[in-house]
């Protein structure tokens, strides 16, 4: 059997250091009141032991854990088919990362999962949770609540219960719609149809109302019903074109459906954009790029969101803020509203 050598101890540290115990106590954990001088010696001495903290022990000390719970309330088919949500847990890992804090990802489909994550939350595993995804009638942020936890939500909140501390990143989804339908309307295009996302979400509900800003009467066959799949946007584009075969314009609530759409209309022979133009809503890389022909959409974004609600739920964790990395410094209002671009390809 294979012997290891002993872990180093805050006492072999301390020795190496030249310093008391305490000294390397409260430089590993982080407190104040130590000079410079000797917390560069403890961190030299940490580094040349391979001292690594005892986390069970450093809780006792500092009352955290360093881990987040990350809550997307969608199944995992959902979660890890769309990179809508890579992007975002991309975002939200290196944020967590670079202030040494460790992502739970708990993900819901059913309410035996709620009842999960809230007994999960409220066990005091983890130090605080950022959650996204959420329907109307969902149950997690009163599961949050009662767990009692600093709590950052991805998307406008779609719920009213008399608080105004609800802390949140969205993007500006109602005017990314409007920039879309205008510059579509820009084309000289009449019949403008959209394919909307699960209305049951704050941002596909504010995409529709973005594009009735400024089609305030369109004809209700030309909205359809999506879901942010592209399964849906290509159900929701036949349904259309049976509809109103003489639209010429679509605006799809997301990347993901404005591919459905293509699909749909290469199938019936139109073209795009001569017969039909299309935009889209998100400017996610891999999708955006790939559709034939590259798709005209709204940038919104999506890593940066991501990063922004893990820095913001840091922020409160710490009592002021962990240095700012090189993105823009988070506002201090509880929510933060993220502008969203047009931008121009092949299919409008």
């Amino acid at each position: 059997m294979t012997q290891t050598a002993p872990r180093p101890t805050l006492e072999a540290v301390a020795e190496r250091a030249g310093v008391s115990r305490a000294t390397v106590s409260r430089v590993v954990n982080g407190a104040h009141g130590v000079r410079e001088a000797l917390a560069e010696r403890v961190r030299r001495a940490v580094e040349e032991l391979g001292y690594v903290p005892n986390q069970a022990a450093r809780s006792l000390v500092t009352r955290r854990h360093q881990a987040v719970a990350v809550v997307a309330a969608e199944p995992e088919t959902r979660v890890f088919a769309d990179p809508y949500f890579a992007q975002q847990l991309r975002g939200i890992s290196k944020e967590l990362t670079a202030h040494d804090n460790q992502l739970v990802l708990l993900l819901t489909e059913g309410r035996e999962d709620h009842a999960r994550v809230g007994r999960y939350l409220a066990g005091g595993h983890v130090d605080g949770a950022l959650v996204f995804s959420l329907h109307l009638d969902d149950p997690l942020p009163a599961l949050v609540r009662g767990a009692g936890l600093p709590t950052v939500f991805g998307g406008r909140p779609g719920w009213d219960d008399g608080r105004d501390d609800v802390v949140y990143v969205d993007s500006d989804n109602r005017g990314g719609a409007r920039a879309a339908v205008r510059h579509l309307a820009g084309l000289g295009r009449t019949r403008v149809a959209h394919i909307t996302g699960p209305l049951d979400q704050t941002s596909a509900a504010d995409r529709l109302a973005g594009f009735r800003d400024v089609r305030p009467d369109p004809d209700p066959g030309l909205v359809a019903r999506g879901d942010f799949t592209s399964g849906g946007g290509e159900r929701a584009m036949r349904e259309l074109l049976d509809r109103c075969p003489g639209l010429d314009a679509v605006f799809a609530a997301n990347d993901l459906t404005a591919a459905g759409a293509l699909r749909v209309l290469r199938e019936r022979g139109l073209r795009v954009p001569d017969d039909v133009a299309v935009v889209g809503f998100d400017d996610m890389l891999p999708v955006a790029e790939e559709t034939e022909p590259p798709l005209t959409t709204v940038r919104q974004d999506i890593e940066g969101m991501g990063r922004l609600m893990a820095r913001l739920l840091l922020r409160g964790l710490d009592g002021g803020a962990p240095e700012d990395t090189d993105e823009a410094p988070a506002p201090a209002a509880p929510g933060v509203i993220l502008p969203t671009t047009l931008v121009h390809r092949a299919t409008a």
